[in-house]
């Protein structure tokens, strides 16, 4: 209990997206979506027993509260639907996640439930409540800046539901068939710290009887005599194995992002290049780990190259501290459209203002405003859209 933490995050979602394609009841299916829902994040991380060998348990418990629904605009992924009626939101619904945990030294041993944050599995927060996977890792530290991790997981419970599920591929915009799943994810990698201004990190993943990635990233950062550089590369491959359920899968990928800071501004431009007959795969509940993935849109189809333009702006500078505000531009072409010979074009852009309350009796309250336009040429497989989010969080330490 001494070196136990419990912290508990209110979560208030405004959600609205405004489908701009002209249809309301066809099959594209409705012309809005628009739901606002409070959730609870509880995270308890229990501390270690006494002696060279440790145990500990950690929990997650979250839980999502209906604010404002309606039949017609419901689907917006913060809320499940209520019994077998897609149309109706549920009221509440909740979920638990136990983790057991053994340490040694510099090295952690878990299973239960969990909230990977790495390259080829990052756990998906975009909505009320966060995507919970299942399974064991173990993490080492035991080299001085080198952190290495193996990972299996087998079960999944998607950001709206409550209900573990097999693992699976994500099927964005039809590119791989959907209910694709598996008997379990592995992953092995290592993170490098060569310095304080450069490290890497290489990791390999395998979705059984699906496919394999590969990744490799560097970041880094060098000040100048006016501002600072900063610059991250990765690299993927992937490709199908065993029995290849989703297909045959043939992708590389090549992202990278430059920016450039002074004072509060930091101005940044990316470019992103898909290669090979088969878009990125990845898992369902999880978002892929390249620099033009946006609020809406991943930008990841089959041979799409895009690029980005973003202006950071922290008004820090300006004496205001806490508030900050970001808008990006990103353009993509070349993707190859299913049963299409046209070439497929798409944009997003993207703004967000936040602040967060710095000391008082609301400190650590945060409020960001979102907003989001998406257009492309290829409406059979992606909507056009405008959309709005509102998000007000409050974070507080229980002990």
């Amino acid at each position: 209990m001494e070196d136990s933490s419990a912290r508990l995050e209110a979560r208030t979602v405004y959600f609205n997206r405004d489908f701009r394609d002209g249809h309301s009841s066809s099959a594209q299916g409705a012309s809005k979506r628009e739901e606002t829902a409070q959730g609870f994040i509880l995270n308890i991380q229990s501390g270690y027993t006494e002696g060279s060998l440790g145990f500990g348990v950690d929990a997650l418990g979250m839980y999502g509260l209906k604010l404002d629904s309606s039949p017609a605009d419901s689907n917006s992924g913060l809320l499940p639907s209520r019994g077998n009626d897609p149309r109706q939101s549920a009221d509440q619904y909740a979920k638990l996640g136990l983790t057991g945990k053994v340490r040694y030294s510099r090295t952690v041993l878990k299973y239960g439930a969990m909230l990977p944050d790495m390259p080829l599995l990052k756990y998906n927060d975009g909505r009320l409540l966060p995507t919970l996977f299942h399974g064991v890792s173990l993490t080492s530290e035991e080299v001085r800046d080198l952190r290495f991790n193996l990972t299996r997981l087998d079960k999944y419970t998607a950001r709206d539901s409550t209900d573990a599920q097999d693992i699976r591929v994500h099927c964005k915009n039809k590119r791989y068939a959907c209910d694709t799943t598996a008997d379990h994810f592995d992953t092995a990698g290592v993170d490098y710290r060569f310095n304080e201004r450069l490290s890497a990190q290489y990791q390999v993943a395998k979705l059984e009887n699906i496919y394999r990635q590969h990744f490799l990233g560097l970041v880094a950062s060098q000040p100048l005599a006016v501002g600072s550089l900063s610059a991250d590369l990765r690299l993927i491959k992937s490709d199908d194995i065993g029995r290849a359920h989703a297909g045959e899968i043939d992708h590389r990928a090549v992202s990278a992002m430059l920016g450039y800071s002074l004072g509060g501004h930091k101005v940044s431009a990316g470019w992103q290049r898909m290669y090979g007959d088969s878009a990125m795969p990845y898992l369902d509940g999880s978002n892929p780990y390249l620099v033009n993935y946006a609020q809406v849109n991943d930008f990841a189809a089959a041979r799409e190259r895009s690029w980005q333009l973003r202006y950071d702006y922290d008004f820090k500078a300006l004496g205001v501290n806490g508030l900050s505000f970001f808008t990006r531009y990103i353009s993509g072409d070349h993707v190859q459209v299913p049963g299409s010979l046209a070439e497929g074009k798409e944009w997003e852009r993207d703004s967000e203002l936040k602040y967060q309350v710095q000391a008082g009796t609301f400190k650590s309250l945060s409020l960001r405003l979102r907003n989001s336009t998406y257009r492309s040429n290829y409406e059979k497989f992606a909507r056009d859209m405008d959309e709005t989010r509102v998000i007000v969080s409050y974070n507080f330490s229980l002990w």
